[in-house]
């Protein structure tokens, strides 16, 4: 059963979670950056039903993230492709498994996928780079701060992140003052 959409939120990601859907759309995803492109392909990676796999297609085509294209005609037959508006999702899909792999979220044998150079094969990784000086940019370097299209409950967000912050910040202080224990604040 699906969970009610996001639709009038003003958030990027609510944005892009609505366009793919959910667990299953990004299994589909994950395989069109892969390479897979056939129905029969998707059902055999992730085992999922046809009812679930049919639905979720569309799904993906109606957000433009998909589209299908012809490749037999009798019978009709369609592989699907990662529109350019879907190509974007890749590496949002690279840092995921990512993430998982450090997480160990695969097995204890290691990652399953590894994402490398095409020219050297040394592994890739993902970073912020601070778009005026093309430095990276690291955990306590990085904030988020309000955009151009924010309302008020973004602002509302963030105020109550930085009030946050705060408390535990104070609260490491006093900690450390009364000796009682030491904190690292974030």
């Amino acid at each position: 059963m699906r969970s009610k959409g996001f639709d009038g939120m003003v958030c990027s990601i609510a944005g892009v979670m609505g366009a793919i859907g959910d667990r299953w759309g990004l299994l589909i995803l994950r395989d069109l950056v892969i390479g897979l492109h056939r129905y029969d392909d998707f059902r055999q990676s992730s085992g999922v039903t046809n009812a679930t796999l049919s639905d979720r297609l569309k799904h993906l085509e109606a957000t433009g993230l998909v589209e299908r294209r012809r490749y037999q005609t009798n019978p009709e037959r369609f592989e699907y492709w990662l529109t350019p508006k879907g190509r974007q999702i890749a590496p949002m899909m690279a840092l995921m498994s990512q993430i998982g792999d450090r997480m160990a979220m695969a097995g204890t044998d290691g990652p399953s996928l590894k994402i490398v150079n095409r020219k050297t094969g040394a592994d890739v990784q993902w970073a912020f780079i601070d778009k005026s000086t093309g430095q990276p940019v690291t955990g306590p370097d990085i904030a988020i701060v309000e955009g151009p299209g924010a309302d008020e409950l973004t602002r509302w967000r963030l105020a109550k992140a930085k009030q946050n912050r705060e408390a535990e910040q104070n609260a490491a202080e006093d900690a450390v003052a009364s000796g009682v224990a030491s904190a690292v604040v974030k």
